[in-house]
């Protein structure tokens, strides 16, 4: 199958209006679930922290759900989450030992069961044959971004959420920003053209690092990596695409989830360089081309004592959209000013605080449950793929120093998650060197 950017655009269907949250797409805080009284069964496919959140948050969604299967590569993980989860919510953690599973195959085991529901939160290598194995088990999807670490993989996704929409299936994406009711109200303004044509973008994702588990002495080299899967680019498909793509997709939606036609980039290693991190990057930069000539500009890095700035701006020809996750400014200057009245505030990974009663991690839960009680799945699939593609655009062209055009990136073949993993694997992959590195 061949594949392009303009094919992408066609089959996706997606205009800026079509991008625009209207009033009444956006749902109560407290659905009405009495279309549906069936007890729904949800299974955790990944028991790290954000897997175990998403739990939370799906608990907390829906008050006849109950939490009935669980499973991760480690014992520990699992083990973990499930106290905290039983602690948190009683009688609706109802997670037998016989629905306790632990490994590699574990995910298989979970979806093989008649759970409802089902939470992808494992490391990013594995989403497309967790994605694919969801829909297959006929499953509603909540998928933690991103959706694949390469291009064969992104495909892999795609072709699932395909099935997945004619199978009358939800799929509602990690891109958390995009529940967020200011948000909402901010870029939607924008797209009903509030601040003119769009000219020019700009958005980032400045932080510090992240965590690092040391080696065990009984860990394998797989095992190993596994535990730091943030470090290898197979696994994460390194941090542009693991967590800076929050940046992207908000600069996606504020541009009506326009594709660019290419991009120039530069990136590196300049401060974490330790080969306990693995091949990934520490920074990037990189320049979307459009057509007609607008271009969007982008940064992130994970480096201690460096200023931060989580952000997103665009400046059209009637006035300019400020939005800063940091300080939770959300602010349209020029011809018709207007700002949002909001006390959002992330200052890191783990420190997020919201107004609101209802955070936009539990919207994106209240929506999906409301879809499936009231028999209108959510699908975020047309857009998802789109931000994921731009990242993989962008780490690929700062990985090689090359113009990578978006039509490059969708066709290539260059295969960074093995076909086959195990316990005893070994795989590396080296650091990339612009202007040496080739293959994207």
């Amino acid at each position: 199958m061949s594949y392009s950017r303009r094919k992408f655009l066609k089959t996706a269907g997606l205009t800026a209006a079509a991008s625009f949250v209207a009033a009444d797409y956006v749902m109560a805080s407290k659905p009405n679930w009495s279309l549906n009284t069936k007890t729904l069964k949800v299974g955790l496919i990944g028991c790290g922290g954000r897997g175990t959140a998403a739990a939370m948050e799906a608990l907390n969604a829906d008050s006849n759900v109950i939490l009935y299967a669980m499973a991760d590569a480690f014992s520990d993980h699992l083990s973990s989450s499930y106290d905290s989860l039983k602690k948190a919510f009683g009688d609706k953690v109802q997670v037998s030992d016989a629905h306790k599973f632990v490994g590699l195959d574990a995910y298989q085991k979970l979806i093989d069961l008649d759970v409802d529901v089902v939470l992808l939160a494992a490391p990013p290598g594995f989403r497309p044959a967790h994605l694919e194995a969801s829909v297959a088990g006929g499953k509603h999807i909540f998928c933690e971004k991103p959706f694949a670490v390469d291009a064969p993989g992104l495909r892999r996704a795609m072709a699932a959420a395909d099935l997945a929409k004619t199978k009358n299936l939800s799929l509602v994406s990690g891109f958390c920003w995009r529940y967020h009711t200011p948000k909402r109200e901010t870029f939607g303004r924008v797209l009903q053209g509030q601040i003119g044509n769009v000219l020019n973008a700009e958005s980032s994702y400045n932080t510090g690092e992240l965590w690092y588990k040391e080696r065990q002495k009984n860990w394998s080299d797989f095992e190993y990596q596994l535990r730091n899967w943030l470090y290898y680019s197979w696994l994460s498909g390194d941090h542009i695409i693991e967590q800076a793509i929050h940046s992207l997709d908000m600069m996606q939606w504020a541009l009506g989830d326009e594709l660019p036609i290419a991009a120039i980039a530069s990136g590196g290693r300049q401060k974490r360089t330790d080969p306990k991190f693995g091949n990934v990057y520490d920074h990037f930069s990189v320049v979307y081309e459009y057509e007609g000539g607008k271009k969007s500009f982008f940064s992130c890095r994970q480096q201690n004592d460096t200023a931060p700035s989580y952000a997103v701006e665009l400046v059209g020809d009637q006035g300019r959209c400020i939005v800063d996750c940091r300080t939770g400014e959300h602010s349209i200057l020029g011809k018709q000013p207007w700002s949002y009245a909001d006390e959002t505030k992330f200052t890191d990974e783990n420190a997020y605080k919201e107004s609101s009663s209802r955070s936009m991690y539990q919207q994106e839960h209240d929506e999906l449950f409301a879809g499936i009680r009231n028999n209108k799945p959510k699908h975020d699939g047309a857009w998802m793929f789109k931000s994921n593609l731009v990242a993989l655009a962008g780490r690929m062209a700062g990985y090689t120093g090359q113009r990578v055009t978006l039509d490059d990136v969708l066709a290539s073949n260059e295969v960074l998650f093995p076909t086959n993993v195990s316990w005893d694997l070994k795989y590396s992959l080296p650091v990339a060197v612009p202007g040496i590195t080739t293959k994207i």
